[in-house]
């Protein structure tokens, strides 16, 4: 048997012992609502109000696309980039920024994270998780210093978690 022929038997017998399914040529997957997106966004917002902090609040589905900005009156102009940037690179990388921050100091194996295009690793980004799945994050930009604008992520998180268990 030449090496064609027993290239397509192989084939044929792969083929046949694992057979594709329908169902397994599609994906499905958790995401937020845009509602549920803005609860979040609301709720960071206020609690950054309550501490005096004027921010910019971003969250973006699983993939990192934007769903909802929401930027106070006196936050800076770029609270807004920040804040999506953050959001973003939460999503992109499936940790917070702060986690990233730490891992990628100059130096560190994962440095060059730093440099790759869009990507924001300041504290106040956060990946927002149900059952165990990622379905959003949320970046927050304005309060002073990258653990502040976490806690005000925290605090929105924790203002819609009874939605997100199921």
């Amino acid at each position: 048997m030449n090496v064609r022929c027993l290239s397509v038997a192989t084939a044929l017998l792969i083929a046949s012992i694992c057979p594709m399914r329908a169902e397994d040529a599609l994906v499905a997957y958790k995401s937020l609502t845009p509602e549920l997106a803005l609860d979040l966004a609301t709720a960071a917002l206020g609690s950054c109000r309550d501490h005096g902090y004027q921010v910019a609040v971003a969250v973006v589905d699983r993939f990192g696309v934007t769903q909802v900005m929401l930027r106070d009156r006196f936050a800076g102009a770029h609270t807004l980039s920040t804040a999506s940037g953050k959001a973003w690179t939460a999503a992109s990388f499936k940790t917070s920024t702060t986690e990233l921050n730490a891992v990628s100091q100059p130096g560190m194996m994962q440095s060059g994270i730093r440099s790759l295009p869009g990507v924001v690793i300041i504290g106040g980004g956060l990946i927002v998780e149900a059952g165990g799945a990622l379905v959003g994050a949320v970046g927050v930009s304005g309060a002073p210093g990258g653990d502040a604008d976490e806690a005000c992520a925290r605090a929105g998180i924790a203002a819609i978690r009874d939605k997100l268990e199921f």
